[in-house]
């Protein structure tokens, strides 16, 4: 585990040098109080852990409750333990049925006005 105590000012550029120190991305976790911080964090890390960890250990993934995987060269983020798993083997498909005829098919905003 890699501990970074970095000066506030530079907060910005040490989420760069995290993002971008690695070619693994297995966990991440960021702990602050400020939720500007944080946001910053996740956007800037979006896809440096395949979990990631807001005020908590980045082992705290629970088997069977939480998906799990991570990205980069730590594998391919497909969240083994949880239904997201089986979204990397089907093509999944979204279908909807209607049970009340349409009397109108044409859209409001599409009326000449």
């Amino acid at each position: 585990m890699s501990i970074f105590v970095y000066d506030d000012g530079d907060w910005a550029e040490t989420l760069r040098l995290v993002d971008s120190t690695s070619p693994y991305a297995l966990t991440g976790a960021v702990f602050a109080k400020d939720i500007r911080a944080i946001r910053e964090a996740l956007d800037t890390l979006k896809n440096s852990a395949g979990n990631f960890y807001i005020n908590d250990k980045p082992t705290g993934a629970v088997v069977g409750q939480q998906p799990f995987g991570g990205g980069r060269a730590s594998g391919t983020n497909d969240k083994a333990g949880s239904m997201m798993n089986l979204l990397r083997w089907v093509s999944a498909r979204s279908i909807k049925e209607t049970f009340v005829p349409a009397v109108d098919y044409r859209y409001p905003f599409m009326d000449e006005e």
